[in-house]
C-alpha cells in the first residue's frame, strides 16, 4: 500500500514538473524564433492546463494517503512551488506575446538554468522512494539554478538601466524580471523537497 501511495503522488508531482519543462522548453523555442508568439501564447494555455491537472490529482491522492513519502505539507507546498514556476512561465510568454520586445535570444541563459533546476527537482523527486539519500543533493541543484537566474536577473537590470531608460527597456525589465520569480519559484520548490526529505 504505502509503495502504491508513494507512486501515485510522485507521479503527479513528475507530471506537474513534465508539464513545466514542456513551458520551459516552449518559451525557449519562442525567444529562439522556432514558435511565433502568438503560437507560444495559445500552446501555453494547454501546457497550463496539464500542469494545473497533476496539481488537483496530487491534492486529490493527499486527501487519501495513510502514508506519504514525505511530510503532507511539504509535498503540497513542493506541488504549490512547481505551479508557481509554471504560472510564472506562462506570464513570461504572454508578455512576450504583449509586448513584443525584439532581440529575446538574451534570455537563452536565464531558461538554459530554468531547465536545468527543473531537471533537478524532477532527479529529487524520482529519488524520494528509490533512493532517498540523494534528495537533499539534487535540491542543492535545483536551488543553485535558482540562485544562478538571481545573478543572471541582476546583471541583466543593470544592463536595461545603464542605458536610456525608453519603453523597450522597461518591457525587457518586466520580462526579465518573470524569469527571476521563475527562479524563485525553483528555489522555493527545492526548500520544500530538502525540508521533507531531511525531516523523514
Amino acid at each position: 500500500m504505502t509503495g502504491r501511495m508513494d507512486g501515485a503522488l510522485t507521479g503527479a508531482l513528475l507530471g506537474q514538473l513534465k508539464a513545466t519543462k514542456q513551458g520551459a522548453w516552449l518559451a525557449m523555442a519562442m525567444i529562439g524564433g522556432e514558435v511565433g508568439r502568438t503560437g507560444a501564447h495559445e500552446r501555453m494555455r494547454a501546457i497550463e492546463h496539464l500542469g494545473d491537472e497533476e496539481r488537483a490529482r496530487l491534492v486529490e491522492e493527499l486527501k487519501t494517503a495513510l502514508v506519504t513519502p514525505i511530510d503532507p505539507e511539504d509535498l503540497f507546498r513542493l506541488s504549490r512551488s512547481i505551479d508557481d514556476v509554471l504560472d510564472s512561465l506562462r506570464d513570461f510568454v504572454r508578455e512576450s506575446h504583449l509586448y513584443r520586445v525584439p532581440d529575446q535570444i538574451r534570455f537563452t541563459p536565464l531558461l538554459d538554468q530554468v531547465i536545468v533546476g527543473i531537471d533537478a527537482l524532477e532527479s529529487a523527486v524520482r529519488g524520494l522512494a528509490a533512493r532517498p539519500s540523494a534528495v537533499v543533493q539534487d535540491a542543492l541543484e535545483a536551488k543553485k539554478a535558482g540562485g544562478a537566474i538571481r545573478r543572471m536577473y541582476q546583471y541583466e537590470i543593470s544592463r536595461i538601466f545603464s542605458g536610456e531608460v525608453t519603453s523597450d527597456a522597461l518591457k525587457q525589465r518586466e520580462l526579465v524580471r518573470r524569469l527571476e520569480i521563475v527562479g524563485m519559484a525553483i528555489g522555493e520548490a527545492a526548500d520544500a523537497i530538502a525540508d521533507g526529505a531531511m525531516k523523514r
